[in-house]
């Protein structure tokens, strides 16, 4: 049986996959293809309903749930992993500009549906005036002054100082202050059309997957370093040690807990609409 499989080239990703796609465990019979695309593109495709499986932004889940089931593996939550909220200019996290409605500050933001995005709403419900960029390219039209804040994820949280742009706030630390949880950014989930069993082997072989590459961390590095391109080596290996951990191989109590506060604080603020299904495979 072939599935559709959607993740990003991203370190992370590409770390957890590599062991399913490269049939380096047993795939029970199971072939994947597989799309390789930024976060907002999958969100995009999961609002679409194109993929059997996909990793998608916990935000864009939310408009989703009805058609995806997030399974307990391959999961992107943690504690200092969260978006950083930038700037050319040196603000002050409180800055009077930050709290005021039609202050006319322009954001740039890496999708609508990102959760960094979903984040900010809950810090920063006041910042309105929103442009959708490529997560690559948020520094660069900072320092064009194109924008006026710029909110970063991935890699770029580790490059932003080199180029002289400032931290404003981590919303990964007010969250976590917030709500004492972790911080869920992405997740894997999968269409409820499928089979029962067939969702709940998807399940089991993304977990012996991430298990395997914790067990042989140099099998996938030249998978890695294929989808990587020009980024540093030690950004790689910075990228999957903030993303890659005990929540990746099984969400458990703690994971769920922080993704059910996540969208209960995002519904009291009318941020996502109410969610009727069980969220969880």
């Amino acid at each position: 049986m072939k599935l559709t499989l959607g993740f990003s080239p991203c370190p992370n990703d590409t770390f957890i996959f590599d062991a399913l796609i490269h049939h380096k465990i047993d795939t029970e019979g199971l072939e994947f293809e597989v799309y390789y695309d930024d976060v907002e593109t999958l969100n995009q495709k999961a609002l679409r309903g194109e993929l059997n499986i996909t990793k998608l932004s916990f935000h864009a889940f939310a408009y989703v749930a009805n058609q995806y089931a997030l399974l307990d593996a391959g999961s992107a939550l943690g504690f200092g992993v969260g978006p950083l909220l930038i700037s050319k200019n040196d603000f002050d996290s409180e800055a009077t500009e930050l709290r005021t409605p039609n202050s006319g500050l322009k954001v740039g933001i890496p999708g609508k549906y990102t959760t960094a995005n979903f984040l900010l709403g809950i810090a920063y419900p006041e910042l309105q005036n929103k442009q959708e960029l490529v997560f690559s390219e948020i520094e660069s039209a900072l320092l064009e002054e194109k924008i006026d804040l710029g909110l970063i994820i991935h890699e770029n949280r580790f490059t932003y100082q080199d180029k002289g742009l400032n931290k404003i706030v981590d919303l990964g630390d007010y969250w976590e202050k917030l709500t004492g949880c972790a911080i869920p950014l992405g997740g894997i989930v999968i269409n409820r059309n499928l089979d029962r069993e067939v969702q709940l082997k998807v399940n089991r072989l993304i977990r012996q997957s991430v298990e395997y590459a914790f067990a042989h961390p140099k099998s996938s590095i030249d998978f890695i370093r294929q989808h990587a391109q020009a980024m540093d080596e030690s950004v790689m290996y910075k990228h999957i040690e903030l993303y890659v951990n005990k929540y990746s191989i099984n969400l458990g109590e703690e994971g769920r807990k922080a993704v059910d506060t996540l969208f209960k604080l995002a519904q009291e603020r009318g941020i996502i609409p109410a969610i009727q299904e069980n969220l969880y495979l």
